[in-house]
């Protein structure tokens, strides 16, 4: 097998799930495709293909021929998507409102003045641009489906709408026929014209609201500025953003958006990342510092270098995972896609054995109510509430998650988030800050001069350690008000610390052997505050001169404020928490009951995680697994559910189906309550599409009839259509207003 690429192409001039199935079906047959997924609600294909057997233009051609349209242009295809639903819109929009401007007149006829002279003939006037003008399309889509051997909703409509005005077209042009057999000859122009009206109504409403499941993608696209000030010999050029190139040097205002991602090169000021990281505060950027297209510059003017620009800015990055998971199938959908794909000759058959009982059992004299029935079963079985069940929730939900810094890679994973029952949390970066830092610092100097003057020293010194324990000092060293002091002869101690002279005098900073060296022996007060540090898995500094101890530091990886609310909130929602990390057992244990969690395991290497989580798996429980490092890779690929810290590393981020971009533990909870949401919302919808055919079909074809007489009219049956499908979509959007 050749190389595989996956890609996401914008499908067009699709009415239902069945037109979805139609172009998955097609596409995943061709040659050198090796899967397809259509998702009808985003209009969306996702295809993974080999480029050396088959090209997208081959792909569009294919697709073309069925009716339908496939944007493959790499320009901006998702602008090129929105323009053509926008137009699509408005022409939506003109033939709704010219198909009831006729057909009201029709159905006033119809109910008032059937019997006036010539009102027939005038119907008959009034339905003719209604059929064939702004319902034309119904019968062209129609007939290409039927060309190719398939159906769909417009199959449904064209035939339902064909039948009632070509009967009545019949008993205008030649009454006498039914007159000779002592027969009324029945003329249904308003239900030809009010199906269509109603139908084009629906239609216009379900793509406004879908419209709004689809506004965190436009949300998310909008950060970024079409144009951008490019610096070259001087002058500043405002460029699209397409044409940048890494290296360009760009120019940035207050007040503006940062066009891609880069390094501060020139001036400083403070920037709002709250859209890409959740922090709410402006972070300050001096020359060196990162910055993220897409992010706000506040009040500084800045130079900057484009490093990463195009699709490989974060932001474009970002944006292209929550579109490959709203175009990505839960496993739910393939069910009602399954279902749909049979729906509609089941429908045509059910149609036609109605027409059929209907004048086996009444006769001839039965031909209105036969055709009406028949008639009504096309037009209230229509699998559109089916195939927008599922898409538009899930949707909906991916967005709303995006919204919230949840980036939420594949719809399977928001299914499942909600069955889990087991959160397996990695120590480092996950549940602590990620890095060292001083928790306690303790002089055993009392006279706060020389404390003041000690501290400029230990700062100065550890500024010139290349030892991730010292930057840390240094840093928590800096907070409490230290300054530089000129040191001198400063030495590098292997395994040991550091060593420096200053006004005569030597001065050592390090672990417990440089204790060892100088033989100081710790006071038992001191020994006790050491042996706490190291139940706590925390490391010690140690700073002294000659045999005598000045004083001693704790430094660990300190817990994220978060992580006791997060890991709290877990438990109420019944989902048992463990911890896996490689630190050592007093570690582990110090900050399993920090968090309050009665399950970790310390000391574990990669394999080692990944066999908890199997065997976890094995005792019936589905595993969530939320780690930030390469480390954490086997695991979460082995996970029923795997979450990245979003400040973790890439690979973590790639092998995650979930990203909590600013690595708040907090969010794990609000996804898993987003999941249930949503899931739920999903089979409110699939038991409303279902239970709407359950019942509407039989009454339609007439089951009521013998009974009491009851018989549903085919315009009460394509408002009744419309109102499912529309009812379907506003269920998806309630999530969007819900707060988590």
């Amino acid at each position: 097998m050749g190389q595989q690429i996956t890609k996401n192409y914008p499908v067009l001039d699709m009415s239902c799930a069945v037109c979805a199935m139609n172009v998955e079906n097609l596409v995943r047959e061709l040659p050198g495709v090796t899967s397809a997924s259509v998702n009808f609600a985003a209009g969306t294909l996702q295809v993974t293909f080999d480029p050396d057997r088959i090209t997208p233009a081959k792909m569009r051609e294919a697709v073309q021929a069925i009716g339908y349209d496939l944007i493959v242009e790499t320009d901006d295809p998702v602008r090129r998507q929105e323009e053509a639903q926008r137009q699509h819109y408005l022409a939506l929009k003109r033939s709704t409102l010219g198909a009831w401007l006729f057909s009201l007149p029709v159905l006033v006829l119809a109910m008032f003045f059937m019997d006036i002279p010539g009102g027939t003939w005038i119907m008959l006037a009034l339905s003719l641009p209604v059929v064939f003008v702004f319902g034309r399309t119904f019968y062209v889509n129609g007939w290409r489906q039927a060309l190719h051997g398939s159906a769909n909703m417009d199959t449904l409509v064209a035939l339902s709408t064909a039948i009632a005005f070509l009967f009545s077209l019949f008993n205008t042009l030649f009454p006498q026929f039914w007159y000779l057999r002592g027969l009324e000859p029945h003329v249904y122009y308003e239900a030809a014209c009010v199906i269509i009206a109603f139908v084009l109504l629906g239609k216009l409403m379900e793509e406004r609201a879908k419209g709004n499941t689809s506004t965190a993608i436009r949300k998310l696209m909008g950060l970024q500025p079409p144009t951008a000030r490019v610096v070259r010999d001087g002058q500043e050029t405002e460029l699209p953003i397409a044409a940048l190139r890494p290296g360009d040097i760009v120019s940035v205002r207050p007040g503006e958006k940062i066009p891609v991602d880069g390094i501060l090169r020139e001036g400083s000021s403070f920037v709002d990342e709250s859209m890409i990281s959740g922090e709410p505060m402006p972070v300050g950027k001096k020359p060196g510092a990162s910055v993220l297209a897409g992010t706000i510059n506040q009040r500084g003017s800045f130079t900057m270098e484009a490093v990463k620009v195009g699709a490989d800015t974060v932001l474009a990055r970002i944006i292209a995972l929550v579109q490959q998971a709203q175009g990505s199938k839960a496993p739910v959908q393939r069910i009602a896609d399954r279902i749909a794909s049979v729906f509609v000759p089941s429908v045509l058959a059910i149609a036609l054995l109605t027409l059929v009982l209907w004048l086996a059992i009444g006769g001839w004299e039965d031909i209105s109510y036969a055709v009406l029935s028949a008639v009504s079963v096309l037009v209230i079985a229509c699998p559109c509430a089916l195939g927008l069940a599922t898409p538009t929730a899930l949707m909906v939900g991916i967005g709303k998650g995006a919204e919230h810094q949840i980036l939420i890679k594949d719809a399977a994973a928001l299914e499942q988030l909600c069955n889990v029952t087991a959160v397996v949390l990695d120590k480092t970066g996950t549940l602590t800050e990620g890095h060292p830092s001083v928790t306690r610092w303790i002089w055993l100097e009392e006279d706060p001069e020389r404390i003041a003057r000690y501290r400029d020293l230990v700062y100065t010194a550890e500024l010139k350690s290349e030892h991730p324990l010292g930057g840390a000092v240094a840093e928590y060293l800096l907070e409490n008000g230290a300054t530089n002091a000129g040191i001198r002869s400063f030495e590098s101690v292997t395994g040991q610390g550091i060593v420096f002279e200053h006004e005569g005098l030597r001065y050592w900073i390090g672990s417990n052997r440089m204790l060892e060296t100088y033989g100081v022996t710790p006071s038992p007060e001191t020994s006790t505050h050491i042996e706490r540090f190291q139940m706590q898995g925390a490391s010690t500094v140690f700073f002294g001169t000659g045999d005598r101890l000045i004083a001693l530091g704790a430094v660990s990886d300190r817990v994220k404020p978060t992580s006791f609310e997060a890991v709290a909130a877990l438990r109420k929602l019944r989902i048992e928490v463990h911890m896996l990390t490689g630190d050592n057992k007093y570690a582990a244990a110090w900050i399993a009951g920090e968090v309050g969690i009665d399950h970790y395991q310390a000391e574990v290497l990669p394999s080692d995680k990944e066999e908890y989580i199997r065997r976890l798996q094995q005792e019936g429980k589905v595993v969530a697994m939320v780690g930030d490092g390469i480390n954490d890779s086997q695991a979460l690929a082995r996970a029923d559910v795997s979450v990245a810290m979003g400040k973790g590393t890439d690979i973590a981020m790639e092998v995650a189906m979930v990203t909590l971009m600013n690595s708040d533990l907090v969010l794990l909870p609000k996804a898993y309550t987003l999941s249930k949401s949503t899931v739920r919302l999903i089979r409110q919808n699939l038991f409303w599409a279902f239970i709407y055919n359950v019942i509407g079909i039989p009454v339609a074809a007439g089951v009521l009839f013998p009974l009491w007489g009851v018989l549903l009219n085919p315009m009460l049956a394509s408002a009744a259509m419309a109102f499912s499908s529309v009812s379907v979509v506003m269920n998806s959007l309630r999530l969007k207003w819900k707060k988590f």
